[in-house]
């Protein structure tokens, strides 16, 4: 059964943050971390993943990732620090 990721990503000085969704949650930071998609990521180098979630359809994930673009700063900040308080490159674990 294929899984789908919702995830945060942020810089090093954690002013920003970004959040996508994709299959591949290995892949899709190894891509930011190196710089290899042209864009938002790219420019401010969110380059940090700081929280990701896996669900079991791309519709539920979808879902996910567009609420959590809705919520503010804090609400998201809230969010990584009930599962990463640390803040510390999750993609490390891979």
């Amino acid at each position: 059964m294929k899984s789908f990721y919702v995830y945060i990503m942020t810089n090093k000085t954690h002013t920003v943050l970004y959040t996508g969704v994709t299959s591949s949650i290995i892949h899709r930071a190894y891509q930011h971390k190196n710089k290899l998609i042209a864009g938002f990521t790219k420019k401010y180098n969110v380059n940090k993943l700081i929280y990701y979630k896996e669900f079991g359809t791309a519709t539920d994930a979808i879902a996910e990732e567009k609420r959590i673009k809705g919520w503010v700063r804090q609400k998201k900040i809230n969010l990584i620090n009930s599962i990463n308080p640390e803040w510390r490159d999750l993609s490390d674990d891979f």
